[in-house]
């Protein structure tokens, strides 16, 4: 780290100015996404903030200067630069406009937000996984980092644990903040570090006022589409045991019992015991009545007693990294950790501990055909006794190897980065046309959630008795309305849509009061009054599943217990070379290990 000298009691400013803000994308038409409340925390922002607090309390610029901060996730809550602006002139000082946690599809709108700060002479720094991604992964930056830096922005890669804030504040403070701070082969330790803690404003902001915070970072998997293993680091890397309970009881202290954690795979951190046995002790001994959201893989259940403690420790929803069930996509994707023979033991045992699944599913693998995404689809909805399914197109996202790999071979990506997104298509497929791969993606959202596949998965939950069927019936609401009425993934949705007319991005023509806002209070209008009818319409399902006196004996190919001594019937290992194989491979291994049980006997 370079060293900067603190400020002294001299003469200037008193006032440092911290504004955090992590920014939203644009819909279609132009218009940022936001919402009264939204679904999902921002982790990165909740990190930042955390450390700003940590430089605060320690007085990073020395003990005359007024450090404050101000945090804005966009999803939830606008942002109007020149009011931002207006008050910290107002209230006089130095100020450093950061925003945090910048992917590409969110770039567009960052730079946006940018320009009228830099206009204004306010230094403004970037970061998040698009700077960073670029850093790691490609050896000249692209046109659109070069245009910011060349307006006199400021890139940070990398992480800002380990003190590296504390550059940040100095340099701000001293007007030299250089073009690009670059950390990306000097990872830091996350022990010991200060706990992601946002205010809780922005939680009550948020549907289920959720929080969000990581305990490890990095992956040692090689997945072509990932962009974690290149900007986190193949190297994994933990906070401990009292760093998860010290985060745990900020957040309890200000009311906030409800978390996301955010690691890509909490299965494989290694001190996972320790974290769900200290979860344990504030459930079951200290009394806290906290709960979790973890993503893992797809091979957790192998790891003895990880379900088991996951549940005691408060994990009532899991986000499982699918992918896809053919296994000749996988191998393409060098997803070679997932064992498609594994995907209904896996579900059904976090099933039998009342966890909500939800399972990311890619569409766009070479192998894959319009006719045989829907196939798979339907063999998904049939065979596999998940809860909720998130459809993307594979996407080459900045940061990854498939990206790298169609840039070096000059092959067409879309250039708008507001697309990449992961709903919306941004390259060509070998197979299928690109109104082919569009039709696909729509149809397996409308196939998924369907009514009938709808009343299906409230069926299964009613009939296991930690089922929670009213738990799954307000999400499979929300993810259908979402996709249906707001067009939008369900990771970026929430609840009433919020648009500002002069909020458009920039390069659109501004509308025209009487054209916006008339047509914008029809569709607040319109889509409510569908939602009620939905809500009455679903309600329906669930009390005809609720009121069925056999509801506890409903059994269907996707819950059928020993189904596991029969794959080779099901649909998933027949349909594909790759499935037959695998299935013949799990056979193998099986007779192997009871031949070996009965030579040990």
């Amino acid at each position: 780290m370079s060293t900067a000298h603190t400020p002294t009691n001299g003469s200037g400013p008193s006032i440092f100015h911290l504004v955090m803000i992590k920014p939203t994308h644009y819909d279609d038409d132009g218009y940022p996404i936001q919402w009264v409340r939204s679904a999902i925390p921002s982790n990165t922002l909740a990190a930042l903030n955390g450390l700003a607090e940590d430089c605060k309390a320690r007085n990073v610029l020395g003990d005359n200067v007024d450090i404050r901060l101000h945090t804005y996730d966009e999803t939830n809550k606008r942002v109007r630069p020149e009011r931002i602006i207006s008050w910290i002139r107002r209230d006089g000082g130095k100020a450093l406009i950061a925003l945090v946690g910048v992917q590409s599809n969110q770039f567009p709108r960052a730079m946006d937000l940018a320009r009228p700060f830099r206009e204004a002479g306010l230094q403004v720094a970037v970061g998040g996984f698009h700077i960073s991604g670029c850093i790691s992964m490609l050896s000249e930056m692209p046109d659109e980092m070069v245009k910011a830096q060349e307006d006199g922005i400021t890139f940070f890669a990398g992480e800002a644990e380990e003190g590296r804030l504390d550059q940040v504040f100095l340099d701000a403070w001293n007007e030299t903040l250089p073009p690009l701070y670059n950390f990306m082969n000097d990872l830091p330790t996350l022990q010991d570090q200060p706990a992601p803690i946002l205010p809780e404003k922005h939680i009550r902001r948020t549907y289920g006022s959720h929080s969000s915070f990581d305990l490890g970072r990095g992956c040692p998997f090689q997945c072509s589409f990932c962009t974690i293993i290149n900007v986190q680091g193949r190297k994994s890397r933990f906070r401990s045991a009292d760093d998860l309970e010290k985060v745990i009881r900020v957040n309890y202290a200000q009311k906030i019992d409800r978390f996301f954690i955010t690691d890509d795979n909490f299965a494989r951190n290694k001190d996972w015991e320790s974290f769900f046995d200290r979860l344990i002790q504030l459930r079951e001994v200290d009394g806290m009545d906290v709960k979790f959201v973890i993503q893992v893989d797809t091979l957790c259940h192998k790891i003895p007693n990880f379900i088991e403690k996951a549940s005691r420790a408060g994990v009532n929803r899991v986000f499982i990294g699918l992918e896809n069930i053919n296994p000749d996509n996988l191998l393409a994707a060098k997803k070679r950790q997932n064992k498609i023979t594994e995907y209904r033991a896996m579900i059904q045992k976090w099933r039998d501990h009342g966890a909500t699944t939800y399972a990311g599913y890619i569409l766009g693998f070479p192998n894959d055909t319009k006719e045989s995404i829907l196939a798979d689809v339907e063999t998904l909805k049939r065979e596999l006794p998940l809860d909720l399914v998130e459809f993307f197109f594979l996407t080459p996202l900045p940061g990854s190897e498939d990206h790298k790999t169609l840039l070096s071979k000059g092959i067409w990506m879309d250039p708008d980065l507001n697309k990449y997104d992961l709903d919306h298509r941004v390259s060509h497929h070998p197979k299928m046309s690109d109104t082919e791969w569009e039709e696909a993606y729509e149809e397996a959202w409308a196939s998924y959630y369907s009514f009938e596949h709808i009343e299906t998965v409230l069926k299964r939950a009613a009939a296991h008795r930690r089922g929670r069927p009213g738990n799954k019936l307000i999400l499979l609401l929300y993810f259908h309305f979402m996709v249906t009425y707001e067009g939008i993934h369900p990771l970026e949705g929430g609840f009433l849509r919020l648009k500002y007319r002069r909020d458009r991005r920039s390069g659109l023509p501004i509308e025209s009061p009487f054209v916006f806002y008339p047509r914008y209070i029809w569709e607040l209008v319109r889509k409510h009054w569908t939602y009620g009818t939905l809500v009455w319409k679903f309600y329906r399902i669930y009390r005809g599943v609720k009121k069925s006196p056999d509801r506890r004996a409903y059994i269907d190919a996707a819950t059928t217990p020993d189904a596991e001594d029969d794959l080779e019937n099901l649909d998933m290992f027949k349909a594909t070379r790759g499935g037959e194989a695998a299935v013949t491979k799990k056979r193998r291994q099986e007779e192997i290990i009871a031949a070996a049980r009965e030579a040990a006997e």
